[in-house]
């Protein structure tokens, strides 16, 4: 993903997005979400996982430019 790509994510992301992101595979994320290992602060919203954008951001190092 991009840095642009990365930029333009919304607030917050699906676990594909976000593994995308990570530069590792969706089985593996759900796998790291289970035991509690995954790197990014995820929101459980009933069945769905969501991950805020502003914590992935800060996990891979991305300033967002100021407006």
């Amino acid at each position: 993903m991009t840095l642009e790509e990365l930029l333009a994510l919304p607030p917050t992301v699906n676990v594909t997005t976000a593994a995308r992101a990570l530069g590792i595979g969706v089985h593996k994320a759900y796998s790291l979400i289970k035991t509690g290992s995954f790197p990014v602060q995820t929101l459980t919203l009933g069945s769905t996982v969501k991950i805020p954008t502003a914590a992935l951001w800060r996990v891979l190092g991305v300033t967002p430019p100021a407006q």
